[in-house]
């Protein structure tokens, strides 16, 4: 047996030859060099191993080191949340920002596994994956890991999406809650952190995915069926039908004729020393009168019979009532409440009141040089409010206005939307004591207006009710019949909390006239004597249903319990982004395109648009939070049919086509109707007379933003691979561009062009100094 030789460098015969094993049982032969001496080793079996017993095996573990871990790492959303939540930690945390999701479905493809389960496939955005990749470094050196997404389900699932990213173990991962980012609620939440809960993350993963099955089996149809580039979606369609319904009821309503009656009567002998009254007609002997009623005046030929009684009628006091009435205060905010309030008071988009409300929840520096978080948690539909706030708000309401402004046992409120839940509290100050106008230099000017809202509906809902003085007069005329007309009058009392806040008037409330006030009453008694000033007849006519304004429509998704908190703005937002739906004057109205989908989904996909069975589901949904069923055959239960249904509207469903949005422009070429049109690159201008015209324009989405260089209108354009710049309306004749958005806001320091340097800063072009953007109003209108 031969083996090679280091000192000889070359192959030697063994001498001395031992079998041996090594130490992982592998036969070997050990020996010396015949010619120089030297140990030889050679790997093998020999005859000389038989019978010789290996050694036991021991398995070497390999021993990868622990990482070394220290300190602690709390992961929240923003880059300003981080920043007020990091200040009130201090030392031994690192405070770091998600910027938001972190992980979705996929884009370019369905990515659910309806073979498997419903499985989805997540990816993390191209966009987040240096955040990612920061993050993951953070969390394999810290010790322990806190979770501060937002509190709601997506809250949640952000959180989860998070570990999944960052692979961190489950036992090194806490989740932390809190409704307010102050400093006591800070250190109250991470001392009561809990492990993730699955079942709202179940609950939010199913959402995602119904509304992906739903959005990605039907937009094709669309596309196949109307025009490409269509989409629909499950919840966006059940409120574009809202719409859609109510833009017909508009169009089918045929008017009632109906009339009223009221009297300007004098007291009598003192005619001239107080002024006349109104008092309006209430019956005819017995009968009632107004529309829908014993006698409904529907014609003009039905009330002058009535007028030339009352002619020789002699008029006295019947009744006398006084009484004294009580306002109660209304709740404190929740989401649905607040976006109505914002849009009736501050004309405000339910988007643009979301956007500033996460500013004053997430944190403003309000002059004490670091950023303070200003109202609680603004995604909640329950109205109930902390025994230390109530006790901080009476205390303030004492001091400035004395305790009769205060009830005698603090008030209570209940939610009148369907299926709420309730789990964190109303929308209020953070602390009632930061008033408005104490701090209203250091906030823009919608920030200063929404939280002064959100601060006067609070501090008046635990302050005392509003009391009435109330007069109700009924007039009898007597003639060949008796006629009872009545006034009603009321003054204030006692303020209460009106004397902070008195909640606007929906301009689309049904107004009830029998026992509307009908001004100043002189002091009457009954049976007095009156005279008749004149005769006021009236014509009118029933009213259509008024069309949805942003705040109405978010009221009635809430009262047929679709979507919840989070969801009203972005379904909003949507349904107008897509082309849908249009705002004028603050009413939404279905553009025909809305109007030919709306048609078709209701025809072929009648229970996916429809209210009940939308309500239903989000019911579902809740008892997957709760734990109370699986999501994977809530799915199950949904997409079998609906499978079934895409495969049928495939043969059944009739080709269509909107008509085309017209501009309201001439072709300049040929004199006819500009109008919409779609291409690869979203919408054009084109002529209505193609392809005997091929007139085209770009479409220009203005950003309300001047150009610098010579004043003109800035809009968004596209290049040919569908990239977004910004450019000067005025070209070629002006060339300014820019990659990066222009904002409206112009720069602090010089009124320059701010332009969107990153995600988290915004850069003057002029001076160059940079802002963090979550410090600046970036809405423009509503």
């Amino acid at each position: 047996m031969e083996a090679y030789c280091v000192s000889c460098k070359d192959k030697r015969e063994i001498t001395e030859a031992e079998p041996t094993f090594t130490k992982q049982a592998v036969p070997a032969t050990r020996g010396k060099c015949g010619v120089c001496g030297t140990k030889l080793f050679r790997m093998g079996r020999t005859p000389a191993h038989d019978g010789l017993t290996p050694p036991e095996v021991v398995s070497k573990k390999s021993k990868k080191a622990a990482p070394r871990r220290s300190g602690n790492l709390v992961i929240v959303e923003s880059p300003a949340k981080a920043k007020t939540i990091g200040r009130y930690l201090g030392k031994g945390y690192k405070v770091k920002a998600s910027m938001g999701h972190v992980r979705d479905l996929l884009r370019s493809q369905l990515s659910v596994d309806v073979d498997n389960n419903y499985q989805p496939k997540y990816r993390v955005p191209n966009e987040r994956r240096d955040t990612i990749k920061e993050l993951k470094a953070d969390v394999a050196r810290a010790k322990q890991v806190y979770l501060a997404t937002d509190l709601d389900r997506e809250g949640e699932a952000i959180a989860w999406h998070l570990m999944e990213a960052t692979e961190l173990e489950p036992e090194r991962a806490k989740r932390v809650k809190f409704d307010e980012i102050t400093p006591d609620a800070i250190k109250a939440a991470f001392e009561k952190s809990t492990d993730l809960d699955m079942n709202l993350v179940n609950a939010q993963q199913a959402r995602r995915i119904l509304d992906r099955l739903v959005g990605y089996s039907l937009s094709p149809l669309l596309w196949a069926k109307v025009r490409g580039r269509l989409s629909a979606g499950r919840v966006q369609s059940v409120a574009v039908r809202l719409i859609v319904e109510r833009e017909r009821e508009i169009d089918n309503f045929n008017p009632v004729e109906y009339w009223s009656l009221a009297a300007m009567l004098d007291k009598l002998p003192e005619a001239g020393k107080f002024k006349p009254f109104l008092a309006r007609l209430r019956r005819v002997g017995d009968k009632r009168v107004g529309l829908e009623k014993d006698v409904p005046l529907s014609s003009e030929t039905e009330v002058k019979p009535i007028l030339a009684d009352l002619e020789n009628a002699s008029w006295k006091v019947d009744k006398v009532k006084r009484g004294e009435r009580q306002r109660r205060p209304s709740a404190p905010f929740t989401t649905s409440t607040l976006q109505q309030e914002a849009s009736r008071k501050l004309n405000f988009t339910t988007r643009r009141t979301m956007a500033i409300a996460q500013q004053l929840y997430e944190g403003i520096d309000v002059g004490t040089g670091e950023p303070v978080g200003l109202i609680t948690y603004m995604r909640t539909d329950s109205v109930s409010i902390s025994k230390q706030a109530q006790g901080e708000a009476k205390d303030y309401v004492v001091k400035r206005f004395g305790k009769g402004f205060v009830p005698e046992t603090p008030p209570t409120y209940k939610t009148k939307a369907k299926s709420a839940q309730e789990a964190h509290e109303a929308i209020r100050p953070t602390s009632v004591l930061r008033d408005p106008a104490a701090i209203k230099e250091h906030l823009s000017r919608d920030q200063f207006r929404l939280y002064q809202l959100v601060w006067q509906r609070f501090l008046a809902s635990q302050m005392s009710n509003a009391v009435y003085d109330t007069l109700q007069v009924d007039v009898l005329a007597s003639s060949k019949e008796d006629y009872t007309f009545r006034a009603s009058g009321s003054h204030i009392k006692f303020q209460g909390f009106l004397i902070v806040y008195e909640e606007a008037v929906d301009e689309d409330a049904k107004k009830v006239d029998d026992d509307a006030d009908t001004g100043a009453i002189p002091p009457l008694d009954e049976q007095e004597k009156l005279a008749l000033n004149k005769l006021m007849p009236e014509q009118h006519f029933t009213q259509p249903p008024p069309r949805y304004t942003e705040a109405s429509l978010v009221r009635a998704l809430e009262e047929y319990g679709i979507g919840r908190p989070s969801t009203y703005a972005p379904i909003i937002s949507t349904v107008q982004n897509r082309g849908y739906v249009t705002r004028e004057d603050k009413r939404l109205y279905p553009t025909e395109t809305g109007t030919v989908v709306n048609d078709l989904l209701v025809d072929h996909f009648a229970n996916i648009v429809d209210l009940g069975f939308t309500a239903n589901m989000e019911g579902e949904l809740d008892k997957v939070a709760s734990g109370q069923r699986e999501w994977q055959p809530l799915i199950h239960e949904f997409y079998k049919p609906f499978s079934t249904q895409i495969e049928v509207a495939r043969e059944k469903m009739p080709k269509v086509s909107a008509e085309p949005e017209k501009i309201g422009r001439d072709c300049p070429k040929c004199g006819h109707d500009l109008i919409m049109r779609y291409g690869r690159y979203g919408k054009f201008i084109g002529c209505s007379d193609f392809p005997n015209c091929r007139h085209i324009e770009p479409w220009l989405e203005k950003i309300g933003v001047n150009c610098p260089n010579c004043k003109g209108e800035i809009v968004e354009r596209r290049t040919k691979k569908n990239r977004v710049f910004y450019g000067c309306a005025n070209y070629p004749e002006c060339e300014w561009n820019s990659w990066k958005k222009p904002l409206v806001k112009p720069c602090p320091n010089c009124s320059g062009m701010l332009i969107i340097r990153n995600q988290q800063e915004a850069q003057c072009q002029s001076c160059e100094n940079r802002y963090p953007l979550a410090q600046l109003n970036l809405e423009k209108t509503a």
